[in-house]
Formats: structure tokens, C-alpha cells, sequence
């Protein structure tokens, strides 16, 4: 009898997805007596929180993103495999990858989300969303084609249009996209041109609110769109977007209907959970939210199927007070870390203690020396909140390599204010001006911008 337990094989725990939730649950698994396999269609890792520094031209790609092998790569029990998972067989306990199949014995589900228009997707196409390094350098190209296009171009409206960035949403992405390309246009390139003055750029911050950083506290939220303000961003609140076509953004402000010719749709504004949260609601009944997000019980499992795990921006988990846990990245760490202890509480006949929150505030930047962190006991703004923020975000890059590369670089642009990384890389080049008969800017359709 002996004997059979100990032929018996490891445990098989099969991660699908190598973000922050997937990532932390295969580290802390690391030194079990389970076999781990972690599934991901990047090979790396990716630190979504710096992503619109990618975006902005001050980091690279590579300074944010870390191998997931060489991550794991002292965890012998822990097997990496690049590949898409298409279906889920609860009922055989496999994942499929195309024509290859991966059985388990526990499955944690951490895809995570990506941008939502709303049942408006056809705007993807005129507003790029930022989730992945292929949307940053997208957006990085759009930034700054629209510089180069206006150094070229004669008409002064169209050149207005080209020097016009609306950003679509006011939490965090979004305040900190328009704070950096602020920064962009009103300091680090005010000399690099001879046709333009950057400094005429408009940078518009759009909100349906009434408040940017609307889950911070009010008065952290007021100071944000203050220092917003001091960068030179236009903030409009209570701003509903009804329309991105043909270059044109069109608003509705109360009974008001606006429209603002821009080149530069930026989008900030939502989420929804990746396509393996409908494939687990089909294979396994489990309901999911609006936004496409799995409901999990209190231990991340699902309902009727207690070996398979959701964390991370995929699982929609309700806390006492009725609210589900936010979509940031210390919520999927911890509830990988968790998930790791009740696989390890289960092999050994135990009962994992119950899942608790805890959580260190919320933080968000602003630009250079400006930013603002809710750490509840004790709320900062301006510079002493920006060097937290860059403490923080130094601390949680996952390599020792990324955070010396990044800390050097913050250094360095700190007294400079250049950005190495603003290149332009992408699947096209400058797009060409639409010219209409009249000679106008077609893009605007005869209408003149709106000052903002």
C-alpha cells in the first residue's frame, strides 16, 4: 500500500496564462511536490503597469518584460509551453492547444482582460486600446507619426488636427497617458522641430464621470486633475464619447453635442475578460458577469468544479461588502499566491484559511514630480507621492535586470527629460492626408475643431 502512494505520480496543476495571476501562482508552487505546467502564447511576462511608458517612448519594450523561463528557470518542477489554449474539457480534465492536449489534475484559469469599446469595436480601428507590447508600439508609432505629419504639413487646420490627442477614459491609463504625452509635447520636444511648435499640441482628457481616478478619493482625484491642468491637459468630465469616425471624436456633454477633430484617438476607457471565460461558461455552466468576467466561490474555484481556478482579471470575485475585487495587478498576485496555498492545503488533507484582501492603496502618476497615492491610513500628492510611485513600481518588476535597466533610466530622464525609445516601429508608415475638393481637411467634414 506503501508502496502505491509512492509510485504514485505528482500531482499535475496545468497554469494557463503567464501574467501576474498565473506567474505568482507557478512561483509559489516552485517548490511543491506537484508538476506545473504554466501556458502562455508569450513567452514572457509583461508588467501592464508600465506599458504607457512603452506607449510614450521612455522605456522599451524589453525594460518591462521578462522571460517566463528564465523566471522559473530554478523551479524543476515547472514546465513552460507557448501555445494558445482554444477549449477546456472539465469532464477529462484536459486544455487544448490546437492539436495538442495537456491533462491535468488542477487547472488556474489567469488570461486576464482586454480593452472593451462597448459593443462599439468597430472604433478599435481609429482608437487603439493598450493591454499588450503590440498595442504600445502601435500607440507609440500613432504619437509620433502625428508630430512628424504636422512638421509637414501647410493647411493650419489640418496641422491642428495632427497636434490634437484625445484620450478616452480618466482612470489610471488614462491619466497617465495624457500627463506623459503632455510632458512629450510642452518640454522633452519643444526643440526638436523647425515647422511646429509643440507646445500647440492639444491633449484632451475625456471622462464620463464626474471625476478622473474615479475609484481614489475625492480630494486625490481633485489634486490629479489639478496637475493635469499645470501639464497643459485639457480635462473634460461628465463627457460622454457617441462616435470616433473619419477623425472626428464626437462628444456629448449634457444636452450639448460636440465634435473635436483629432488624428490621435487614444483609449482608455474599459474592460472585458479574455475569450476563455465564455469558452469556461460553456464547458462548465459557470455564470459569468457583463464584462465577461468568471464568478468564482471565496477559494477561486468555480461552482461544481472544485479543481479548476479562476484569478486575475478573468474572475469576478465578491467580497462581503458585496463589491467585486478590483482589476489590478496586487488583486491577481494575491490571488495566485492564495491559490498556490490551497493546492498545497488540499494534497495534505488540510483546509486553506480563508481568502483576505489585503490592500496597500492605489497609486497613479501624473507626470514628472506629480502624483498621487491612497495608501489609506495616509494620502500623498506631488513629489513625495511620485517617489513612492517609482519605489513601488521598481520593487514589483519581476527580474533584477528590469529594475536596474528601469531605475537608470527614470535617473537619467529625470534631469534630462529625453526619451531613448521614441522610434517608430509598426505595420505602416505616415498615412496620408485625406484632401477634399474644397481643398479643407476631409477628415473634418467642412467642420471647423472645437477649442477645448
Amino acid at each position: 500500500m506503501v508502496d502505491a502512494v509512492e509510485n504514485q505520480p505528482p500531482h499535475q496543476v496545468v497554469i494557463v496564462g503567464g501574467g501576474f495571476g498565473g506567474l505568482y501562482a507557478a512561483k509559489a508552487l516552485g517548490r511543491s511536490n506537484v508538476n506545473v505546467t504554466l501556458i502562455d502564447k508569450r513567452n514572457f511576462h509583461l508588467f501592464q503597469p508600465l506599458l504607457y511608458q512603452v506607449a510614450t517612448g521612455t522605456l522599451s519594450p524589453a525594460d518591462i518584460s521578462s522571460p517566463l523561463r528564465s523566471v522559473l528557470s530554478k523551479s524543476k518542477n515547472t514546465q513552460v509551453l507557448l501555445g494558445e489554449v482554444n477549449d477546456i474539457d472539465p469532464q477529462g480534465q484536459k486544455v487544448i492547444m490546437g492539436d495538442k492536449e495537456v491533462s491535468y489534475d488542477t487547472l488556474i484559469v489567469a488570461t486576464g482582460a482586454k480593452h472593451s469599446y462597448f459593443g462599439k469595436d468597430e472604433w478599435e480601428e481609429f482608437a487603439p486600446g493598450l493591454k499588450t507590447v503590440e498595442d504600445a508600439i502601435e500607440m507609440r508609432r500613432k504619437i509620433f507619426s502625428a508630430f512628424e505629419a504636422a512638421e509637414k504639413e501647410s493647411d493650419p487646420l489640418v496641422r491642428r488636427a495632427w497636434l490634437t490627442f484625445v484620450i478616452v477614459g480618466g482612470g489610471p491609463t488614462g491619466v497617465e497617458l495624457a500627463g506623459a504625452i503632455a510632458e512629450l509635447a510642452y518640454h522633452t520636444m519643444k526643440e526638436d522641430f523647425r515647422n511646429i511648435d509643440t507646445s500647440e499640441a492639444q491633449v484632451i482628457l475625456l471622462e464620463g464621470l464626474d471625476r478622473v481616478l474615479p475609484p481614489f478619493a475625492p480630494e486625490l482625484s481633485a489634486q490629479a486633475e489639478v496637475s493635469l491642468q499645470k501639464l497643459g491637459v485639457s480635462v473634460q468630465t461628465k463627457t460622454l464619447v457617441t462616435n470616433i469616425e473619419d477623425d472626428i471624436v464626437t462628444l456629448k456633454q449634457g444636452e450639448e453635442i460636440k465634435q473635436i477633430a483629432a488624428k490621435t484617438v487614444l483609449w482608455a476607457a474599459g474592460v472585458k475578460a479574455s475569450p476563455v471565460g465564455k469558452v469556461l461558461g460553456e464547458r462548465t455552466g459557470v455564470e459569468c458577469d457583463r464584462a465577461g468576467r468568471v464568478m468564482v466561490e471565496p477559494d477561486f474555484s468555480i461552482k461544481g468544479y472544485e479543481n479548476i481556478f479562476v484569478v486575475g482579471d478573468l474572475a469576478n470575485y465578491t467580497q462581503e461588502s458585496g463589491r467585486p475585487l478590483p482589476g489590478v495587478a496586487p488583486v491577481a498576485m494575491q490571488a495566485g499566491e492564495y491559490v498556490a496555498s490551497v493546492i498545497k492545503h488540499r494534497l495534505q488533507g488540510q483546509t486553506a484559511p480563508q481568502f483576505r484582501y489585503v490592500d496597500h492603496g492605489s497609486l497613479a502618476v501624473i507626470g514628472q514630480n506629480s502624483a498621487v497615492v491612497d495608501l489609506g491610513f495616509i494620502k500623498l500628492t506631488g513629489f513625495f507621492a511620485w517617489l513612492f510611485w517609482l519605489i513601488v513600481h521598481v520593487y514589483f518588476l519581476i527580474e533584477f535586470d528590469n529594475k536596474l535597466v528601469v531605475a537608470i533610466q527614470w535617473f537619467c530622464n529625470y534631469f534630462t527629460r529625453n526619451r531613448g525609445a521614441r522610434i517608430i516601429t509598426g505595420r505602416e508608415s505616415l498615412p496620408s492626408v485625406p484632401i477634399a475638393n474644397n481643398g479643407h481637411y476631409s477628415g473634418v467634414k467642412n467642420r471647423q475643431p472645437v477649442n477645448v
